[in-house]
């Protein structure tokens, strides 16, 4: 095939995210300019990070199944299956698998090589507003931020 590529999304592997699946099929399917990533989120993990924004990055959720919730500082939105949500870059936002079900969705994003993430969460130990550092523990099937301080 000249370039073509074709992937079942279960061979990919899971990735540490704070989300039970995060399959990096954007890096599997050697994609160079935008970000695509399928995940699974359970009923109130984050998508991805909690809190955060892309400084020079554009963003969208496409639900497969289940509800996402975003939160914004212009309001909260439920987005369900078939429905799609757009984060313009430099804008703030913080998603979570929302209702009873876990939530399937395509995270989607570009420029690829400016999809630095700021995260804006409070610690809930020390209550600032801080950096993140974290560890995988079983083979990386478990994702553990910590505060920077």
């Amino acid at each position: 095939m000249s370039g073509y590529r074709k992937l079942a999304t279960a061979d990919v592997p899971n990735t540490p995210a704070p989300t039970r699946v995060k399959r990096e099929l954007d890096e599997a399917l050697g994609i160079s300019s935008f970000g695509l990533n399928y995940v699974v989120a359970d009923p109130g993990e984050p998508v991805p990070w909690g809190r955060h924004r892309h400084p020079h990055h554009e963003e969208v959720f496409y639900v497969l199944e289940g509800r996402l919730g975003v939160e914004t500082p212009d309001g909260e939105f439920s987005v369900g299956p078939d429905e799609a949500f757009y984060v313009p870059e430099n804008h703030w936002n913080r998603a979570v698998g929302a209702g009873d079900e876990p939530c399937r969705l395509l995270a989607m994003g570009a420029p690829k090589e400016t999809d630095e993430a700021i995260i804006e969460e409070r610690c809930p130990v020390c209550g600032e507003c801080t950096g993140r550092e974290y560890e995988t523990t079983d083979d990386g099937e478990t994702y553990i931020l910590r505060c920077a301080d």
